[in-house]
């Protein structure tokens, strides 16, 4: 009997409660997503849905739709898609810029640079 009152029983109890919690938020996350699956189509109005709510001016919301569809239209892809469009052309500049010849040519100047001031310092 005194196996169960020790120390160990309750922390073995405790990683088992942790271990249950957990396969129940896991349970709890998949039947939520699986509900939620089909709202991506009506999430285009989220946006306009919100600025309503927020500011209380149908022009504003209005206007953010419109230009929304705008964009759309005259691109081809939604702001979401130019955005990370954008986001990926800076990741490739920077990219291109450290394979240049340039920074290259400016890196091993400083480098140069450092070393004769060291030398001269010491």
């Amino acid at each position: 009997m005194e196996f169960f009152n020790s120390t160990l029983s309750c922390i073995i109890k405790c990683i088992r409660f942790a271990i249950i919690m957990m396969y129940k938020k896991v349970f709890l996350s998949l039947v939520i997503t699986s509900f939620l699956g089909a709202c991506t189509s009506p999430t285009t109005m989220l946006g306009p849905a919100y600025t309503l709510t927020s500011s209380g001016s149908v022009i504003k919301a209005g206007v953010n739709y419109g230009t929304n569809q705008m964009i759309t239209r005259y691109t081809g892809k939604t702001p979401i898609e130019n955005v990370q469009e954008i986001v990926s052309d800076e990741e490739n500049i920077q990219k291109k810029t450290l394979e240049s010849e340039d920074f290259y040519i400016l890196v091993k100047n400083k480098i140069e640079s450092i070393n004769n001031f060291l030398k001269i310092n010491q």
